[in-house]
């Protein structure tokens, strides 16, 4: 694959202020650089993950994707060039502006500027949450994942599946057409929606413990018209999650214990709803938005019963002991 992970993502934001206060007070990032009109934030080892600079159009984003190596990422640019798409090779200033070692940027066919860079540097301290929690899971996975809004799904789908290297983890053909997109064992780092209504509807972060994420949610249910969507696991990925708006036009989605990808022996599987197992209250409206009508019908939820196993990582669980012989006879027959 040419492209490896989601590095960081920045913002052009006209109230700085306002997000640093969401992203150490809400958030719990810890804040690396500030100046007047620019404010870097860390989440993991790395020297900066997401970044908010006054400068530029508030419309404008850019999402920052990790290659290997500087041969990988040259390699990347003349796949790029061959296929007619415009690349700019960053000077030296900017990559030091990224801290990496090399920078390309260009345009997805949605008008979204995209970097490819390699070598990210590390930062000499470890990561200090300006709130209580446990920490990100990000490192090789990458900071998260970004959901896009597209005017032509399938454009755009081989855009990034054919020049960039990502992979389908899953698809909707109906009522809308749209796709997660894999690129480590995260289960999806980009993932497309058709919609008359474009650019980014979410970034993703990813904590070690639910206890964060809900006092998270009891942080964000103290601010007024904070929570946009609330907790519920996703049917496809498995989150337990919930969604706040920022103070930009899009929205984090906070969230624990997502499923991960056998990268090279998973197959594409097709859904049918986009309904959680449970709880996300407002997610269908936040897709819709104030100026779009809804879908022509609702998604279907879940089968009645529809469950999953929880995802945890070593460590982070107890295993009890079983009290419930239908239950342990039940567990036995699988």
């Amino acid at each position: 694959m040419a492209v490896q992970a989601l590095g960081y993502i920045g913002i052009a934001a006209s109230n700085v202020d306002d997000w640093s206060a969401f992203a150490t007070d809400q958030l719990g990032l810890q804040p690396v650089d500030t100046t007047t009109s620019y404010r870097t934030f860390r989440m993991d080892d790395r020297r900066q993950r997401l970044i908010v600079d006054q400068d530029g159009s508030g419309a404008e984003r850019y999402f920052g994707w990790e290659v290997a190596d500087a041969a990988s990422l040259d390699a990347l640019a003349a796949t790029l060039d061959a296929a007619g798409v415009a690349v700019r090779h960053e000077p030296a200033t900017l990559a030091g502006q990224r801290f990496v070692g090399g920078l390309i940027s260009f345009r997805d066919p949605d008008g979204n500027r995209l970097e490819a860079f390699h070598s990210p540097m590390l930062a000499e301290e470890p990561f200090t949450p300006t709130r209580a929690i446990s920490g990100f899971r990000a490192g090789a996975l990458g900071m998260g994942h970004a959901v896009l809004m597209v005017a032509d799904f399938d454009i755009a789908l081989a855009f990034y599946q054919d020049l960039l290297g990502f992979r389908i983890s899953d698809f909707m053909r109906n009522p809308v057409k749209a796709a997660f997109l894999h690129v480590n064992p995260r289960h999806h780092s980009v993932a497309l929606f058709e919609h008359p209504r474009l650019g980014m509807h979410h970034f993703m972060m990813e904590l070690y413990s639910l206890d964060d994420v809900g006092q998270g949610f009891d942080r964000a249910l103290g601010v007024e018209n904070r929570v946009a969507v609330t907790l519920g696991r996703h049917h496809n990925d498995y989150m337990t999650s919930f969604y706040m708006r920022t103070p930009s036009n899009f929205l984090v989605e906070y969230g624990w214990g997502a499923r991960e990808i056998d990268v090279p022996a998973h197959q594409p599987e097709e859904m049918t709803t986009l309904a959680s197992f449970w709880g996300h209250d407002g997610l269908m409206r936040s897709v819709a938005g104030d100026h779009v009508p809804p879908p022509d019908h609702t998604p279907p939820p879940p089968p009645e019963g529809r469950r999953a196993p929880i995802q945890v990582v070593e460590g982070n669980y107890h295993k009890l002991s079983g009290v419930c012989p239908w239950w342990d006879a039940t567990v036995a027959g699988r």
